[in-house]
């Protein structure tokens, strides 16, 4: 009689998985063949540098970047972009981390300060080192999670890694529970946001290596508010159960969007809007005179949620400021 496969005895983060999640998962694993072959085809590789751009973009953006799609594209192409330093810096970072990024091992906690040492190069003291003091989690709405004291970082991330390396979940459950309880912890004092959802991804490309090239941070960004209110969520339950089933769902999302994509339709994609856009736009048809502080109290959200949302919708050729005699008004590109 053959052995069977020794349980994992050791430390088990508390999540549950509902019967959506279960759905999910194999919804998932169904279309990521398809999402792969269309990997394959002759345009594949401008696909995939539409994709990376894609991602960067959007997991730098959750952050406070304003940096838009196409500026993104031409600081990875070594154009010359006019911005702020810091937030070029970020791109700069993003991309060295990327061009590591099928280097990197997901189960080895070595190579997930390496990368947040490229990550945050220049940005930060302490790039590549845990927190040695304390910090918090922050979304629109204020405080979502104070993190624990910095002494419980290096033994928290050790039974992290030790589980995701050993526990036999599927893969596509462990990246979402890592992912969560890596925010719970917060191991670093700047960077946790855009490293949560990097090292998902890698551990996901492990589990399928198309997964390297689909941009799932990008549903999460037009999602954003509903991935800060499902880690609360999480956190008010005390396990990740709310934050896989709001994951597992943006990475399904996810792949039926993209696995039929074209080049145009991921560069230039200009007919899907997120609700805060799609928001901005019907204010701005009623009252082309709103200002930014307007539209923010209108539609409940923060002035920069209104810039940046203002900023893609300017990029796509929707809305354009028009000046005239020190007076601007929006005008809707219909």
């Amino acid at each position: 009689m053959a052995n069977k496969q020794k349980e994992y005895q050791g430390y088990k983060p508390p999540f549950s998985l509902s019967a959506k999640a279960v759905g999910l998962i194999a919804d998932i694993a169904a279309q990521m063949e398809r999402f792969a072959i269309r990997m394959e085809q002759d345009d594949a590789l401008r696909l995939r540098k539409a994709n990376r751009i894609k991602t960067i973009h959007s997991s730098l953006a959750i952050e406070g970047n304003h940096l838009l799609e196409s500026e993104v594209a031409d600081i990875l192409d070594g154009k010359t972009v006019v911005a702020p330093i810091r937030e070029i810096q970020e791109v700069k970072n993003a991309i060295r981390v990327y061009v590591e990024f099928d280097k990197l091992d997901p189960f080895s906690m070595d190579d997930l300060l390496k990368a947040h040492g490229l990550m945050m190069s220049a940005l930060t003291d302490d790039a590549g080192h845990f927190r040695k003091g304390g910090v918090g989690v922050y979304s629109e709405k204020g405080l979502v999670h104070m993190a624990l004291p910095a002494d419980k970082v290096y033994p928290l991330m050790s039974d992290l890694f030790d589980w995701l390396k050993n526990a036999d979940d599927h893969l596509l459950v462990r990246s979402c529970v890592f992912h969560y309880e890596f925010e719970f912890i917060h191991p670093f004092i700047d960077g946790n946001g855009r490293m949560g959802r990097l090292w998902q991804s890698l551990i996901l490309s492990r589990w399928h290596p198309a997964f390297a090239h689909l941009p799932v941070e990008n549903m999460v960004y037009s999602n954003q508010q509903a991935y800060y209110d499902a880690i609360a969520q999480s956190t008010k339950q005390g396990e990740s159960g709310p934050f896989i089933e709001f994951m597992l769902e943006e990475i399904f999302k996810s792949v039926l969007q993209h696995k039929g994509d074209t080049v145009n339709d991921t560069v230039n994609d200009t007919v899907k809007t997120t609700p805060t856009q799609d928001g901005i736009i019907d204010l701005v048809r009623k009252n082309p005179s709103f200002t930014y502080d307007e539209l923010a109290a209108q539609l409940g959200v923060g002035r920069a949620t209104i810039v940046r949302n203002i900023a893609i919708l300017k990029d796509r050729g929707v809305l354009e400021l028009v000046v005239e005699y020190k007076n601007g008004y929006w005008k809707l590109n219909e």
